[in-house]
């Protein structure tokens, strides 16, 4: 009997059949065979769990492991290939402002260090408080899974699955103008968990767990909506690189604990949105953010300093470095 497995890969949904006497080595040969992805993480199971299945040996037969993988979905997560140990003062490699994403750390703000913000809301029995997500080029995923999924460990995953399944099933709205690479490309990256997510991303998940999110910009406390109009919202602090979560604490709560952490309002709640911004407004005093178009930036791999954005994706497409932090 054949043993049929659904994967979900950054390329789309695929149904695989093997035969009952494949052999693990089968298996990753025809995942790499129909997601073009020559390395790769399983996960399986709800919640997601990592799925190794090569432990078992790669001549193992399938039959003859304790996986019940027949009927079962996998998630094909790409991971980066290449030797990142290797010296940067080594041949040049071509340049390629596609090949890779860019990674930018941020300095640390001792001032936010030494105290949070929060914003009393008494006319809604609690505080606004600031959940700061950790600097790791997935902090969209991580503050937007806090909202939405019960387990951020896994939600980096599941939400750049679930981006690169929207981009799949509509090439006609995202096409290459707009994702500014081929669709295909677009998928495998935004699947890597270095690479960042923005707007693209937010309209997609907005949609997708059909909620309102406001992102806030503490530069300038603009606030910017995406799927504008649904019942219930979240809302994200953006700092020019970096993303961040507003959560409620209900009086009689610690604030800084989050077992009682609200994340999700009423989107005709105008009084916690403005509670928000309050919370922007005092991030911003701490100078919580980052002007992308004029701050001072070096790279981490060859000591390039630089100004701004713009600077780094230059200098990146002239190297090839992606590693960049911005400058004391």
């Amino acid at each position: 009997m054949p043993i049929r497995i659904r994967l979900r890969a950054p390329n789309g949904m695929h149904t695989v059949s093997l035969e009952d006497n494949a052999a693990v080595s089968d298996l990753l040969s025809k995942i790499t065979e129909v997601t073009n992805l020559p390395l790769f993480e399983l996960k399986w199971g709800f919640p997601p769990q990592p799925l190794d299945p090569s432990l078992y040996g790669l001549p193992t037969l399938l039959t003859d492991t304790d996986l019940k993988l027949n009927g079962s979905q996998l998630i094909v997560i790409a991971q980066e290939t290449g030797d990142p140990s290797e010296s940067v003062h080594n041949e040049k490699p071509a340049p390629s402002k596609k090949s890779a994403p860019l990674s930018l750390q941020r300095k640390q703000n001792t001032a936010l260090e030494k105290e949070t913000p929060e914003v009393p809301v008494p006319a809604r029995g609690g505080t606004v408080v600031l959940r700061v997500m950790p600097d790791d080029n997935s902090c969209m995923f991580r503050a937007l899974g806090s909202a939405v999924l019960s387990s951020t460990l896994d939600s980096m995953t599941e939400l750049r699955s679930l981006v690169a399944q929207a981009i799949q099933a509509d090439p006609e709205r995202f096409n290459e103008a707009i994702l500014q690479r081929k669709p295909d490309e677009y998928c495998q990256w935004i699947s890597y968990s270095d690479s960042w997510g923005g707007g693209i991303e937010l309209s997609i998940l907005s949609q997708e767990f059909d909620i309102e999110i406001c992102s806030i910009n503490v530069q300038d406390l603009r606030v910017d909506r995406f799927n504008e109009g649904r019942p219930k919202r979240c809302i994200l602090v953006y700092s020019g690189i970096h993303y961040d979560t507003v959560a409620f604490v209900p009086d009689g709560s610690p604030t800084y604990e989050t077992d009682n952490d609200i994340k999700l309002f009423d989107s005709d709640d105008d009084t916690l949105l403005e509670a928000a911004r309050q919370l922007c407004g005092e991030l911003r005093k701490k100078h919580y953010y980052t002007d992308t178009q004029k701050f001072s930036i070096k790279c981490n791999l060859c000591d390039w300093k630089g100004a701004g954005e713009t600077g780094a994706v230059q200098h990146a497409e002239e190297t090839g470095h992606s590693d960049f932090g911005e400058a004391t």
